[in-house]
C-alpha cells in the first residue's frame, strides 16, 4: 500500500511538471503609425474620462446610469462573464481526481440455502495531463473570460454612445419643431395679412396661394418632428431597458455647448484602450491554446483508478466484513485514426489563424474610425461656422424682402424665396451643431471610451501608481 501512495505521489508530480504542447501565446506587436492621420492638436490629451460629464447636464447624467445597470444587451454581457468565470472553474476542476462512491448489497439462494452480501467503498479516477493538456485548457479558459470581459465593456461603451448621440438627436428635434412652430404662427398671420389684401384687390390670386403654399410647407414639418421624437424616445426608452415611454428632456440644445476638447492621444495607446481589440486578442489567445489542446490528444493519456473500501458475505454478520482495495493505472493512446487527430490540430491552428486576422482587421478598424471622427470633427466645424453665417445672412434677407415688396420694388416670389433660405436655413444649423457634437461623441467611442464609474477610475489610478512603484 505504501509503495502504491508513492507511485501515486510520482505521477502527481509528473502530471503538474510535464511539458505544454503547442506554442506559448505571444501578444501581436503594435505596428502602425505615430500619428493620427487627421489630428490637429498639439498636445495628447487623456481620454480617460466620463466624457459625458463634460456636457455637464444631469439629465444626462442620470439617462447614462440608467442604462448601464437596465439595458438588456448590458445585462446578457454580464450574465456571458459570469458564464466564463464558472467554466474557469469548471475546467480547473477536469485536472484533479474525481472521487466517487458505491454501495450495493445482494442477496440469493436456492431452496433453503440463502447467501447475502454487501459492499461499501469510495473510489477514483484521475486522467493525469502529462502533455498540459489541462492546462492549455484553463489558459482558454482564462481568455475566454476576458474575452466576455471585453465584450461587455464594448457593449457598455457602444451604449453610452448611443444614449448620448439619441438624447441629443431628440433635444434638436425639439428645437427644430419649436423653429417650425414659430415659422407657422409667422406664416399664419402674413397669411391673415395677404387675405386682407386679396379682398381689398391689393394683391393677385397668385400671391395669395403662394403665400398659402409656404404656410402648408412649414404646417407639413411639424407632424414629421413629433414622429421623429417619438420614434426616437421609444429607441432612448429601449436603450435604458424599459418599454416605450415620454422622457423628460434636459436644457434645449441650443444652450448646449457643441464643440468639445480632442483626447487624440498616442495611436499605440489605442490598442490598450479599445475593448474590442482587446477582446479580439484574447480570443487569439485562446484558440492559440487549443492548438496545445489538440496536440495532447495526439498522446497517450495516463488513467490511475482506486478503491477502498468493505465488504460483507453475510448482511446479518457484520463480524463477516473486511476490508478491501484496489489500484490500476492504464495508459490509453491513439494508434490509427486515419489523420484524424493530426487533421485536429491544423484544424485547431487555422482557428488560431483566423482569430490572428481579425484581431488584425479589428485593429484595422478601430484606426478607421478614430480617422473617421477626426476628419468629421474637422469638415463639420467648417459647416457649421458657413451654416450660421448663411442663416444670419438669410435671416436678414428676409426681413429685407418684406420691406422691398411692400415698397413695390420687387415681386412676392422674392419674399417666398427669402422665406423659405430662412427657414431651411434654421434647420441646417441645428443638425449642423448636432453632426458636430455626434463626431466628439464617436472620438471618444472610437478611442475606446472612458471610465463609466468612479471606482474604474480609482482603480485604473491604483494601477498606475503601482506600477511607478514597482
Amino acid at each position: 500500500m505504501q509503495k502504491v501512495l508513492h507511485i501515486f505521489t510520482l505521477l502527481i508530480i509528473l502530471g503538474f511538471s510535464g511539458c505544454m504542447l503547442g506554442p506559448d501565446f505571444q501578444r501581436p506587436q503594435y505596428a502602425g503609425p505615430d500619428t493620427f492621420r487627421f489630428d490637429s492638436a498639439e498636445t495628447a490629451q487623456t481620454v480617460n474620462l466620463r466624457w459625458w460629464e463634460l456636457m455637464e447636464d444631469p439629465v444626462l447624467d442620470t439617462l447614462i446610469k440608467i442604462a448601464l445597470e437596465e439595458n438588456k444587451d448590458v445585462l446578457v454581457a454580464a450574465a456571458r462573464i459570469e458564464s466564463a468565470r464558472a467554466n474557469i472553474g469548471y475546467t480547473k476542476a477536469e485536472q484533479w481526481p474525481v472521487f466517487h462512491y458505491s454501495a450495493g448489497v445482494n442477496a440469493g439462494g436456492s431452496g433453503t440455502d440463502i447467501t447475502s452480501g454487501f459492499t461499501v467503498y469510495p473510489g477514483f479516477s484521475w486522467e493525469i495531463g502529462f502533455w498540459g493538456k489541462y492546462r492549455r485548457l484553463n489558459e482558454a479558459a482564462r481568455a475566454e473570460y476576458m474575452a466576455t470581459e471585453y465584450a461587455k465593456r464594448t457593449v457598455q461603451l457602444s451604449l453610452v454612445s448611443s444614449v448620448a448621440s439619441t438624447y441629443f438627436f431628440i433635444l434638436a428635434s425639439y428645437d427644430q419643431l419649436a423653429i417650425a412652430k414659430n415659422t407657422l404662427a409667422s406664416r399664419d398671420s402674413a397669411l391673415i395679412i395677404m387675405k386682407d389684401k386679396l379682398d381689398g384687390g391689393m394683391i393677385s390670386k397668385m400671391d395669395y396661394n403662394q403665400a398659402k403654399i409656404e404656410r402648408d410647407i412649414a404646417a407639413a414639418t411639424i407632424p414629421t418632428y413629433r414622429r421623429i421624437i417619438a420614434i426616437n424616445e421609444n429607441t432612448l426608452s429601449i436603450l435604458l431597458g424599459r418599454m416605450p415611454q415620454h422622457i423628460a428632456m434636459g436644457r434645449p440644445f441650443y444652450e448646449h455647448e457643441y464643440e468639445m476638447d480632442i483626447p487624440v492621444g498616442i495611436p499605440s495607446e489605442l490598442i490598450e484602450r479599445r475593448p474590442d481589440v482587446l477582446q479580439a486578442e484574447a480570443i487569439y489567445e485562446a484558440q492559440n491554446a487549443q492548438i496545445g489542446v489538440a496536440e495532447a490528444l495526439r498522446w497517450p493519456s495516463l488513467n490511475l483508478t482506486g478503491l477502498l473500501g468493505v465488504a460483507s458475505t453475510d448482511l446479518l454478520s457484520l463480524n463477516a466484513i473486511g476490508l478491501t482495495w484496489s489500484a490500476s493505472a492504464d495508459i490509453l493512446g491513439p494508434l490509427f485514426q486515419f489523420g484524424q487527430n493530426k487533421r485536429r490540430v491544423e484544424m485547431a491552428r487555422q482557428n488560431a489563424l483566423m482569430s490572428l486576422i481579425d484581431y488584425e482587421k479589428t485593429v484595422q478598424q478601430a484606426f478607421k474610425d478614430v480617422e473617421d471622427a477626426l476628419v468629421s470633427i474637422s469638415t463639420y466645424r467648417e459647416e457649421v461656422a458657413v451654416q450660421e453665417s448663411r442663416s444670419e445672412t438669410a435671416i436678414e434677407s428676409e426681413s429685407l424682402s418684406y420691406v422691398r415688396y411692400n415698397e413695390g420694388s420687387t415681386t412676392y416670389l422674392e419674399v417666398l424665396e427669402q422665406q423659405r433660405q430662412s427657414f431651411s436655413s434654421r434647420l441646417q444649423v441645428l443638425t449642423a451643431r448636432l453632426n458636430l457634437l455626434n463626431s466628439y461623441i464617436l472620438l471618444y467611442k472610437a478611442l475606446g471610451g472612458g471610465w463609466l464609474s468612479p471606482e474604474e477610475e480609482k482603480a485604473y489610478l491604483d494601477s498606475l501608481q503601482n506600477k511607478n512603484n514597482q
